[in-house]
């Protein structure tokens, strides 16, 4: 039997729990800590259910951050409302810097129920994976570039300063991505440059960068072709 007729239940994401805390609707109503849960979509289910059983309207947040939108797209599928917030505007009090998952929840269901938290824009699953992709993408790029710097300081360090000319644009600047193949066929001819040694892993480090970044770069256009043709 339900008994009363609205709640705010604001949550504090993590990896492993959230810590949960509500507010009753009516004005000056209790507002109070429920507990921390395991962050699965079972308990989360199981703890929705409870509190539909008491509230005819719920209405969620969480703030924005690593654990995604996949709490958000649960509890909408479920019928109920709810929003993610942005962390940078969320009202804090002067002084207050004392920061803990209970005093976080709780906030989040105080504030949401006087209307001073922003939401953000919650991409659906599509817009979110080529998102990641493009993340993961920059991040290879930036692998790779740190790659190529550790070839130059190699090269350098080796005096292997007169690799062949068509593996740089130009003698004085970091190898290219084109290189990367004919640092597999120097890697055969490696007594030429190190006496009796191999071509050192290093070398062949940027090889699986660049791989990651390629493979990114084509599942983007990929993505991008297949947006554009619907």
């Amino acid at each position: 039997m339900r008994h009363h007729s609205e709640a705010f239940i604001g949550i504090d994401t993590s990896k492993s729990r959230n810590a949960v805390a509500i507010a009753e609707g009516v004005r000056g109503g209790e507002v109070r800590f429920l507990g921390e849960f395991p962050a699965t979509e079972a308990a989360m289910r199981k703890l929705v259910a409870k509190l539909e059983a008491k509230y005819i309207r719920l209405t969620f947040c969480y703030e924005a951050g690593p654990t995604g939108y996949g709490l958000y797209r649960l509890i909408k599928s479920l019928g109920h409302e709810c929003i993610v917030v942005a962390p940078s505007l969320i009202p804090k009090k002067p002084g207050e810097r004392v920061k803990t998952n209970r005093r976080d929840a709780v906030s989040l269901a105080r504030l949401l129920r006087a209307g001073e938290l922003t939401a953000v824009w919650v991409p659906d699953e599509r817009h979110e994976a080529m998102r990641d992709l493009s993340r993961a993408r920059l991040a290879a790029r930036k692998n790779l570039q740190g790659k190529r710097q550790q070839i130059s300081s190699l090269i350098r360090h080796e005096a292997l300063g007169y690799f062949p000319a068509q593996l740089c644009r130009s003698p004085n600047r970091a190898l290219t991505v084109a290189s990367h193949s004919g640092l597999l066929r120097l890697s055969c001819r490696a007594d030429q440059h190190l006496g009796t040694q191999r071509l050192p892993l290093p070398y062949l480090a940027p090889l699986a960068a660049h791989a990651a970044a390629t493979q990114s770069e084509g599942q983007l256009l990929m993505g991008a072709d297949h947006r554009a043709g619907q």
